[in-house]
């Protein structure tokens, strides 16, 4: 199973309320409200849920897209993690990205990720959490 994905979070304040969306275009949309954290909070726990969602899919390839220049940079190995508040999602997402077989990660500019950004501010906005299936 091969899957693509955009990701996006944020939050309104930094840190404030917050929030995640998730794309899988075909398959998902995933909404998550967060609570009260900052923007890149946000951003790697949509990494996060969209890696979790591929392995309990069962996605042996998996490329994802995300906006966030200092996401993308960091789980390439470009920039270090030096905030230690989003080490513990750093690590995380390495975790799940050895369970899937070929995984790459790309930014992508902030209006090719329109979806996305309109599932995180739907679960801002509503403070829910959605699961759409495509």
């Amino acid at each position: 199973m091969r899957l693509e994905g955009y990701i996006d979070g944020g939050s309104r304040g930094n840190p404030g309320e917050a929030g995640i969306g998730v794309h899988f275009p075909g398959v998902a949309r995933i909404a998550e409200y967060l609570g009260t954290g900052t923007n890149n909070f946000a951003e790697y726990s949509a990494l996060v849920t969209a890696l979790r969602f591929a392995v309990f899919f069962r996605c042996e390839e998996l490329h994802l897209f995300a906006d966030s220049e200092l996401v993308v940079k960091q789980i390439k190995g470009d920039y270090q993690v030096k905030n230690e508040g989003i080490r513990l999602l750093y690590d995380s997402a390495l975790r799940w990205i050895k369970l899937i077989p070929r995984f790459s990660i790309s930014h992508v500019r902030r209006e090719n990720n329109k979806e996305a950004d309109k599932l995180a501010n739907r679960a801002m906005d509503t403070r829910r959490n959605s699961v759409e299936w495509e």
